[in-house]
């Protein structure tokens, strides 16, 4: 018989300090490495600056063009790519556990999709779904239609005793659907217009702005905390709906909450920024690699996998092309292909 101080316990105990321990560690050393990926994205650009150049028109002291790059072109860009990047990996993450499914993110779902064909329109067409300035006009519509599509694969579903794959299914279907009527308008859009089009559905950072920063940073610190009050919940889920039903979770309403939350953080995201593919699809199996499936260590891991790796593409988009900034959605396919290719042959080998 084990008593409360046997060499039994002692061990378990032990044991799982340290591996929370090795987790809490992960997620610090993801931090700082977000800290550095931002400091050298604010750094980085056509006139590079160097580190107390940076310090000084942070602080107000540096000379009138330093003060300009950095407040007004860089540090919105780079925080922008923070939040955005975040707000993809955690919603992937939340795809991908109420869904079951390792292949569920916004971009494969159609969301991104959708996304892009509301600001094609506005673009193409000068439609607006709600009247406004023509500043957010792209933003507002791109919003709309990403909100509408969430509610049309919540319909399917719900149409079809909303099951997973049906959610799943909906998503590829709506896919399609907004990228030939997306297709359409590129099809009938002037030369001018294409181009813009073009340029948006690439995903970029070149037009943040502090308001725009703060809509987003608005948006995710309250979204955030209602995924967090739930991890217990979703940690359930990730053994199996009977499993989780039986120790006391609603299923179908933990399901409904997390997507609608998924459907307004995932939105906002892309509202700004255009197309910005894989980070919501690499980052959660990313930090599942590192920390599990535990969703107290998983979704925080998630939030700054997603942070780090669009922070690491807007630095390449940077350096591809000296004096230029390329389309910050190529670079984000080009890291996340390769790396989507290893999981998928890792876990092969590993099957094996």
């Amino acid at each position: 018989m084990n008593t409360p101080d046997s060499p039994v316990k002692k061990t378990a105990v032990e044991m799982y300090h340290g591996i929370t321990s090795h987790k809490f560690f992960c997620i610090l050393a993801l931090f700082i490495t977000l800290i550095i990926s931002f400091t050298i994205d604010v750094m980085s650009g056509p006139a590079w600056l160097t580190v107390p150049e940076v310090l000084q028109a942070l602080l107000g002291h540096g000379n009138d063009v330093n003060n300009r790059i950095v407040w007004i072109i860089r540090l919105p860009m780079a925080i922008m790519a923070i939040f955005v990047g975040a707000a993809l990996g955690i919603a992937g993450a939340q795809m991908q556990t109420i869904l079951d499914n390792p292949l569920a993110s916004p971009y494969t779902l159609g969301v991104s999709a959708a996304a892009g064909f509301g600001a094609a329109l506005a673009i193409v067409l000068g439609v607006g779904v709600i009247p406004g300035g023509n500043e957010f006009l792209v933003p507002i519509n791109a919003f709309i239609f990403s909100i509408l599509c969430c509610i049309s694969i919540y319909l399917i579903a719900w149409h079809k005793k909303g099951t997973t794959e049906t959610l799943v299914l909906a998503g590829i279907a709506l896919l399609f659907l907004f990228n030939a009527l997306t297709t359409f308008l590129e099809y009938i859009s002037t030369q001018e217009d294409l181009q813009a089009v073009v340029f948006w559905l690439f995903g970029s950072m070149v037009k943040a702005t502090w308001p725009k920063v703060a809509i987003v940073g608005i948006v995710l610190a309250i979204v955030v905390p209602f995924f967090l009050r739930d991890v217990w919940k979703l940690t359930a889920l990730r053994l199996g709906e009977n499993k989780a039903r039986s120790l006391g979770v609603n299923v179908e309403r933990l399901r409904i909450k997390s997507f609608i939350l998924i459907s307004i953080l995932t939105a906002t995201a892309v509202c700004f920024v255009g197309i910005i593919g894989f980070i919501g699809l690499v980052a959660p199996h990313i930090s599942r690699m590192v920390v599990g499936e535990d969703h107290r260590f998983y979704l925080p891991a998630s939030l700054l996998g997603g942070a780090l790796l669009l922070s690491v593409s807007s630095i390449v988009s940077k350096l591809v092309i000296p004096g230029a900034i390329f389309p910050i959605g190529i670079a984000t396919s080009c890291i996340g292909v390769p790396f989507f290719l290893y999981l998928i042959l890792r876990r092969r080998s590993e099957f094996w």
